[in-house]
């Protein structure tokens, strides 16, 4: 099923929106956790990967401003022909830009996967070697509970697995195997 964009023409537009290395290796951890959730709830892994790829492409365009991100990412993507499920879950990820709440399951998963990937991140960076297969799923779980560690990561958007029918031990699993598998891509 054609979803607009394969997925080497996506991460040729992101390449052409996003600049920062780090919010690249964001995204592509942010496609890499969509995928194994897809795959968990009976989902279509490539569409829900191609929502986690391109979730952040008007970020830098919008210098940060979150009353602004996702609004300009509507456009940018209704003019690539992206199927409208994935633009609603891409807007819905911010709620701050429209004021309307997440509904569906496919909008909980993207605010909460994308979510969960600084928190693994910044979890990695911790540990002596920097390694994210060196990261055990008990010790994402850890860091969930210490408010002061990655202090800006959202805690309560992550506890929307629970809207997927995932406990946060199941749902910081599925997550952090999925970035373990594209390690070598977010250079940890």
């Amino acid at each position: 099923m054609s979803f607009g964009l394969n997925r080497e023409e996506a991460l040729a537009q992101l390449k052409g929106y996003i600049q920062n290395e780090n919010m690249i290796k964001h995204c592509l951890a942010s496609e890499a956790v969509m995928m194994a959730l897809a795959e968990r709830l009976g989902e279509d892994r490539a569409k829900w990967g191609l929502a986690g790829l391109l979730h952040d492409i008007d970020i830098e365009l919008v210098e940060g401003d979150l009353s602004r991100h996702t609004l300009e990412a509507e456009k940018i993507l209704k003019d690539k022909g992206i199927d409208k499920e994935i633009i609603q879950a891409i807007k819905f990820h911010n709620e701050k830009a429209h004021g309307e709440k997440r509904t569906e399951k496919f909008h909980h998963a993207l605010a909460a996967g994308e979510t969960i990937t600084g928190l693994i991140i910044a979890t990695t960076l911790v540990y002596p070697d920097k390694k994210i297969n060196s990261v055990k799923p008990k010790s994402i779980k850890k860091r969930m509970k210490e408010k002061s560690f990655a202090a800006s990561v959202n805690r309560e958007t992550i506890m929307e697995c629970e809207k997927l029918g995932m406990d946060i031990d199941e749902f910081s699993r599925i997550c952090l195997i999925a970035m373990q598998g594209i390690a070598d891509d977010l250079g940890l």
